[in-house]
């Protein structure tokens, strides 16, 4: 088999001056790269706050709903809503169903992928990965994880996943390996970071179909042996692909896709914890949740809260913060966006009315309460951390004294593996997500998807907020947000074409009857 020719590199004054750029401007605008949050050790921890300057001029964010909160700091929920809200789905009609063919062919060539981003979209490329293996029947190499630059976590596909469950789930339908052979040791992250590779493809389309796949990567694989494809996040389609292979790619994602056992077996130590009474805590209001006829002790939900420094700018919406807050948020965009946001040629009201923008935690912490949650639930945060830090999080903490994050629930002796690395501590809060009696995503996103669908799949409670409701209901607001999410809690919606399989996994994943 051959091996390609490098070609001469591409002219690097562009590169350099790009590169120059990028160091020298924190240095000539500090302000326009300032952090205008503040990450926690533990949010709920006020011995471990990190002391990081805001902008001078940034006021901590004051509630946005202040006389909603007040009311629903003293509202008594009915004990027939609250057993409700924690009473498992039924049975819907519909059942996993993955069945397919047990065998495959003598493979040919190896399938090499790149996949950035952070740990739910790496999921997903992964499933892509097999099948798009799976369709050019070749083996493929077990993926590489792209160092993220944003949490700079350099945790491989061995450091997160079980590699030999993975394997052998997958061994009768597709031939996959943990390293290439010695006569294609060179095919490596280096190589094609070093020049123009004939063996690299870096032209496949967002949503490719298997046909482009064999058009296109078919000829290099009986040219050279090897394939390597990159950028391959969202590179596969959803539709007009062969019934085995939607199945497999489900397959993949949710059952061949397993933490490593000391990310479960911390995951199960923090989620029996959760359902035990609070420690901490007030011991009333601990003993008041083990009383109650409420089917609502030893039983806990998650919410996941998505309100970062990237999402509140892109937003262009208004939370809070005041003069200085819109100013540092409107810098941030343009730095990072270059003023091409859509959303800052419309004003609050109207982005607040099409539900564009992302919920804030005392917003999300007003709907849970609206929808039946009290203050004696135990809630676990997944959350990395929250724009705007403790001052953004105080009405949520009001409204649920017994929250939780993986740092109040662990001992530093317990993160010790895991501290530093974002990956892994995503992990966890899939786990315990998975795993929780109800399931709430605060917003749209990779880790909402993935959840949606897994939780979809085992027919478990998930509440998906009606962020385009919310805009119009803050009168009435109780009896509205229940209205509005009546269909809301994970009932089996069928994907329609375009929508991805890793939100929607009925009907090509699942069988009625």
């Amino acid at each position: 088999m051959r091996r390609p020719s490098s070609s001469p590199p591409p002219a690097r004054a562009p590169a350099l001056a790009a590169a120059a750029a990028v160091v020298l401007l924190p240095a000539i605008f500090p302000v326009l790269l300032s952090p205008l949050g503040r990450a926690f050790p533990s949010l709920f921890s006020v011995n471990n706050v990190e002391n990081i300057n805001l902008l001078q001029e940034w006021n901590a964010p004051k509630p946005m709903h202040e006389s909603l909160l007040n009311e629903a700091l003293r509202w008594t929920i009915p004990d027939e809503q609250k057993r409700d809200l924690w009473t498992p789905l039924p049975y819907q009609g519909w059942k996993p169903c993955l069945k397919s063919p047990a065998t495959h062919d003598l493979p040919f060539g190896y399938i090499q992928v790149f996949l950035d981003g952070g740990l739910n979209q790496q999921r997903m490329g992964i499933c892509d990965a097999v099948a798009v293996a799976k369709i050019l029947n070749a083996t493929l190499v077990i993926p590489h994880l792209e160092v993220n630059p944003v949490w700079k976590d350099s945790s491989s596909f061995e450091d997160i996943f079980n590699v030999d469950h993975f394997i052998n789930t997958l061994r009768r339908e597709v031939s996959i390996v943990k390293y290439l052979p010695k006569e294609f040791s060179w095919s490596t992250r280096e190589f094609y970071g070093t020049g123009i590779r004939a063996t690299r493809i870096k032209t496949a389309p967002l949503h490719a179909s298997a046909s482009w796949y064999i058009e296109n990567v078919g000829p290099i694989l009986q040219s050279y042996g090897i394939a390597a494809i990159a950028p391959f996040s969202h590179r596969l389609a959803f539709d007009d692909l062969p019934a085995d292979i939607q199945r497999l790619r489900c397959k993949v994602n949710f059952e061949a896709l397993v933490f490593l056992p000391y990310i479960i077996s911390l995951g199960r130590t923090l989620e029996k914890r959760l359902r035990s009474p609070a420690q901490g805590h007030s011991a009333e209001l601990a003993q008041q949740v083990v009383e109650e006829n409420t089917n609502q002790a030893g039983k806990y939900a998650v919410l996941h809260l998505r309100f970062d420094k990237d999402m509140a700018a892109h937003s262009a919406c208004d939370f809070g913060g005041g003069r200085a807050e819109k100013l540092a948020l409107a810098k941030y965009r343009q730095v990072i966006w270059q003023g091409r946001v859509l959303n800052s040629q419309l004003t609050d009201e109207e982005l607040r009315n099409t539900g564009r923008c992302p919920l804030t935690p005392e917003e999300i912490g007003l709907i849970l309460v609206a929808l039946g949650f009290d203050n004696r639930t135990r809630l676990y945060l997944a959350s990395h951390k929250v724009y705007g830090g403790e001052a953004r999080i105080s009405s949520l903490c009001k409204l649920f004294p017994l929250m939780e994050d993986k740092r109040s629930l662990a001992s530093e002796d317990e993160l010790a593996n895991v501290e530093g690395k974002a990956s892994v501590l995503a992990a966890l809060d899939y786990y315990l997500s998975m795993h929780s009696d109800v399931f709430i995503s605060a917003s749209p996103g990779n880790m909402h998807n993935a959840l949606l669908a897994h939780r979809a799949y085992r027919n478990l409670k998930t509440i998906r907020p009606n962020m385009a409701l919310l805009g119009h209901v803050w009168p009435g607001f109780q009896q509205a947000v229940q209205a509005g999410h009546k269909d809301r809690y994970g009932q089996i919606r069928l994907r329609k074409p375009k929508q991805s399989i890793y939100t929607y996994p009925a009907p090509d994943c699942m069988c009625q009857g």
